[in-house]
């Protein structure tokens, strides 16, 4: 009975010597957790990124009865930006920017940051700094959600030490925002993410109003390749 026993004892210990490098595998392969960075720009399709060779948009402002557009074409790959506006075109390369590009280039920056301002994150992240609050009251509709700020750095970009307030709905889309020039306490503009489209997989919010109704910036003839 001993003896049986004993063989029993050691038939377990091996049994669980084989199950155990399969635990270890399992546990070794289950993806890190994201970050809250990551996961919030992975809900806006951050992921599909890296598929995108082109990017066209018309950027819009209509504001009380005046109307201006600009529009973009954007090779991420290379970072070739081709620029229409009132009948003029300029094409140039972000690495190769000097002083009579600086205009162009930092309207290029502004509009793009109002298109995929989730993704900039990603591409910022050594430049800037982030808190994050729980069911906080939105700017224009009130209703409490999560807010993501981010404030930039002192050094690099156009407008070093900018902040926005992100609020961020249900969904894990960012619903409204704030700026906040130089991260200054009040808010130099409020505005809603609205009309979400799919495009290859990103999720871009295409229109921005105030609260007031007499501030509209929009995306027209958005193409993604």
């Amino acid at each position: 009975m001993k003896n049986y026993l004993i063989l029993l004892m050691l038939a377990l210990a091996m049994a669980a010597c084989r199950q155990s490098p399969e635990k270890n595998a399992a546990s070794e392969t289950q993806a890190p957790q994201l970050d809250l960075l990551d996961s919030l720009a992975a809900a806006h399709g951050f992921d599909h990124w890296k598929e995108v060779s082109e990017i066209r948009y018309t950027f819009n402002v209509d504001r009380d009865t005046s109307h201006s557009e600009r529009s973009w074409i954007w090779e991420p790959r290379s970072n070739r930006v081709t620029r229409i506006q009132g009948g003029d075109t300029l094409t140039y390369l972000r690495s190769e920017v000097d002083s009579t590009l600086t205009r162009a280039d930092g309207a290029f920056i502004n509009d793009k940051y109002w298109f995929m301002a989730p993704y900039q994150w990603m591409w910022d992240k050594d430049n800037i700094t982030y808190t994050f609050s729980r069911q906080v009251p939105a700017p224009i509709s009130g209703q409490p959600m999560d807010k993501l700020t981010i404030v930039y750095g002192q050094e690099g970009g156009y407008t070093p030490g900018d902040a926005y307030d992100f609020f961020i709905g249900k969904d894990s889309l960012v619903a409204e925002w704030i700026f906040r020039r130089g991260n200054q306490a009040e808010p130099n503009l409020v505005a809603t993410w609205e009309e979400y489209q799919t495009l290859k997989g990103l999720k871009l919010a295409s229109v921005h109003r105030n609260a007031e109704g007499n501030f509209k910036l929009y995306f027209t003839g958005i193409e993604v390749r």
